[in-house]
């Protein structure tokens, strides 16, 4: 993806969570992942995506989110940037689980430069220890899970996908520093809750230290096509993805990582 075609699908993003978060239809949406990183904590990665945290009928808030986004979405994004869309709830047998929800929007035009941009916004319901809290941008309040919540999500989406996710460990890289000081017990009490094994986190740093090469490079390509280019080169400069895996096993473990 050109930088051009990031640009625009972050301001796409922008608009669709600022009108989620105003609307009818965002009320009890919590917005999380990598782009509640980028919009509320200033990440230096981007997202591809939208994701939202909402305890209730998922499909129900899919259809809402749906009607929304096509009365609104479309005729803004076609006044300001000329592009044609669609919006769509998701189908087909991997959009259909119990615990997430997606909607789908896409936007392009044919001429003079092909362009086109999707942009996937899905619900979920991650276990959560604390309150929602409100964050503001720019004067629109967001609703949102806590600091420590959103991080301990990243732990267990490690944990808990099919296949791991190199953004997610960034992310833990990246946001260190939320982690609560408690944050394995709170941690173990949500595998719990999702009825995975007590000893998932020790069979994560188990993986990750047999593959740590495997994921190091995945970390490469995360830094080269997802975050922006100075912070990617300064990381690069301080050890590239192996530092960050690294540093990541070393927070799983519950020690600091070494100084060099």
């Amino acid at each position: 993806m050109s930088a051009l075609d990031a640009l625009t699908r972050e301001h796409i993003q922008r608009m669709a969570a600022r009108l989620v978060a105003i609307s009818p239809p965002g009320e009890g949406l919590c917005l999380i992942g990598g782009f509640r990183y980028r919009l509320i904590n200033a990440s230096c990665r981007r997202s591809i995506d939208i994701d939202y945290h909402f305890r209730g009928d998922l499909s129900a808030k899919q259809q809402e989110l749906v009607g929304l986004l096509q009365s609104k979405m479309l005729a803004d994004v076609h006044a300001r940037f000329n592009l044609e869309g669609s919006v769509q709830a998701a189908a087909g047998p991997d959009t259909d689980l119990p615990s997430l929800r997606t909607v789908d929007m896409a936007f392009y035009c044919r001429t003079p430069q092909p362009l086109r941009v999707e942009i996937p916004v899905e619900i979920t319901t991650i276990p959560c220890t604390d309150p929602p809290v409100v964050r503001t941008v720019a004067g629109t309040v967001f609703l949102t899970v806590s600091d420590a919540d959103m991080i301990e999500a990243k732990i267990l989406a490690l944990v808990n996908r099919i296949h791991l996710q190199e953004r997610d460990l960034l992310d833990i890289f990246l946001f260190q520093d939320t982690l609560h000081p408690d944050w394995d017990r709170r941690v173990q009490a949500k595998l719990r809750q999702l009825r995975l094994p007590p000893r998932s986190l020790t069979r994560l740093v188990g993986a990750l230290e047999s593959s740590c090469a495997v994921h190091a490079r995945g970390v490469e390509s995360v830094l080269r096509e997802q975050v922006d280019p100075p912070v990617a080169a300064n990381i690069a400069r301080a050890g590239g993805g192996e530092m960050v895996v690294n540093t990541v096993l070393h927070l799983l473990k519950g020690r600091p990582q070494p100084r060099r």
